[in-house]
Order: C-alpha cells, then sequence, then structure tokens
C-alpha cells in the first residue's frame, strides 16, 4: 500500500512517498480538518510552509491525531525572501514555536529568490542561509534539510561550499512540466524529488489523453497523475481541502506500464 511506502535519503531517514501538500490552505478549520483527515486516512506525511500561514492549525492537528509524532513526516520551508544565517535560524524557532513541535522532520529553502523577485540573484544570501540549515541538522532540530524550486545553477554554489549535501530538492512537477535538467542533476547528486502540483492545480485534469488512459487503468485521472510522478521515484505532495478526494489520491497501488509512461512523458 503506497501511504505504507518510503524513500530512503541519504543520511538514512525515511520519507513517505505520499504527502499532503498544504499550499493555498487558510489557516484554521480547512488546514486542521485536512491535516486530521490525511492521518485518519493513513497519511504520515505532511507539507506546510511559514508562508502558507497554516503552521498552527498543521501543528494542531498532529497533535490532535493522537498518532505518535516520531510515526509523522513534518515539512516545513524558510520563506523564499528571507536569505541569511540569523534569520534563518529565526524563522526556523519560529516555524518551530507555530507548529508546537521539539523538532521538524524536513526544513527546506522555499526557493532560490524572493517570489516578487524571481530571478533575483541571491547566493550569498542562499549560502548564508544553507550555513545555518547546516547548524540546525546537526543539533537535531531538523532530521533533513533540503531546497524547493531550485535549479542547478542555484544548487551549485551550495553544493562547492557544503558540509551537507541538500538532502531533497521540492519542485514542481506534473505531466506536461517535467523539468527534466532539475530531475537529471538532482538524481545525479543523489537530492530526492518531490513533486508538488502534482495535479497541475487541476488544469491538466480535463485533458483528454490523460482522461482516456485513466479510464483504461479504471482510477481518476487525478490518480493517474499522481501515480505518474511516483513512477519516476519521487516523493508527491497532492492537496486537496476535501476529504473524499484525500482518500483518493492515495488511492494510487496499480502500475501503468512502460508504453503508457512514454506516452504521459510525450504529452
Amino acid at each position: 500500500m503506497i501511504l505504507n511506502e518510503t524513500y530512503t535519503l541519504k543520511n538514512g531517514i525515511k520519507v513517505p512517498k505520499l504527502g499532503l501538500g498544504t499550499w493555498q490552505i487558510p489557516d484554521g478549520k480547512e488546514a486542521y480538518d485536512s491535516t486530521k483527515w490525511a492521518l485518519e486516512a493513513g497519511y504520515r506525511h505532511i507539507d506546510t510552509a511559514m508562508a502558507y500561514g497554516n503552521e498552527e492549525s498543521v501543528g494542531r492537528a498532529i497533535k490532535d491525531s493522537g498518532i505518535p509524532r516520531e510515526e509523522i513526516f513534518l515539512t516545513t520551508k524558510l520563506p523564499a525572501k528571507m536569505k541569511g544565517y540569523d534569520i534563518a535560524h529565526e524563522c526556523f524557532q519560529k516555524s518551530l514555536k507555530a507548529l508546537g513541535m521539539d523538532y521538524i522532520d524536513l526544513y527546506l529553502i522555499h526557493a532560490p529568490w524572493p517570489w516578487e523577485n524571481i530571478g533575483q540573484d541571491c547566493t550569498e544570501g542562499n549560502i548564508d542561509s544553507w550555513r545555518a540549515f547546516e547548524e540546525i541538522y546537526d543539533s537535531g532540530k531538523a532530521k533533513a534539510i533540503g531546497i524547493s524550486n531550485f535549479e542547478p545553477k542555484h544548487i551549485e554554489p551550495i553544493l562547492a561550499m557544503c558540509k551537507h549535501v541538500p538532502m531533497v530538492n521540492q519542485i514542481r512537477f506534473h505531466i506536461g512540466d517535467r523539468q527534466e535538467e532539475v530531475v537529471d542533476y538532482c538524481n545525479k547528486h543523489g537530492i530526492l524529488i518531490t513533486a508538488y502540483s502534482p495535479l497541475a492545480t487541476g488544469r491538466i485534469l480535463d485533458d483528454r489523453a490523460i482522461v482516456d488512459m485513466a479510464a483504461k487503468y479504471k482510477v481518476t485521472a487525478a490518480q493517474l497523475c499522481i501515480r505518474y510522478c511516483i513512477q519516476k521515484d519521487m516523493v508527491v505532495i497532492p492537496k486537496s481541502t476535501k476529504k473524499e478526494r484525500i482518500v483518493s489520491n492515495a488511492e494510487v497501488d496499480f502500475i501503468i506500464d512502460d508504453e503508457d509512461m512514454k506516452v504521459l512523458d510525450r504529452l
């Protein structure tokens, strides 16, 4: 069953292959309920971020679930605009407090540049942030550290100075947008890919080729899209606020055959 399957990071930490993404889920009842329903359905991987503004509700739902903390893999992120050694330490402590946790399983730099200034050169800020990340990791307060939305040109300066190579790169990845250069580079360096927006925020679910192939496997278009990413050896974190879809998104214990994977690759 996919909810019981994991990947192993280079430091031995196990990451559930399927998680709940909480991007664009407002703090309060929606974030709390989505997290609660996912945990009840058997999910053990929850992804949030300081920038999402919902850490408090996510953390409360995890604690209220009664599931032992060590059984849940929790990811959060340093805001994209926060660059630097001191601010990284400060933001990490704020996330710990908001979540009500003693440690985070995976802490990520949310993006290589501020979202309001995509493309800005923040190399020095990312390097300084990574120095703080390594200290956080060495302290045991984060079980793993990584990056998000980084391309090879953003990763190379970190690899040139780091003690710990980033363990994960969380990127936008879905059928039709596969970021092959980034994926190949990360695979070469042992950096696990996490695919966010595997459903392209819903934009590809009406694609005729995807709908027809999903019918062939007797699954939904969403399930096909999620399974596609898993068969690319990635963690997948589909987002939903609807209980039935959270459950359905985990029903992906089928195999897309090689020829059909090639068809999806060409879309």
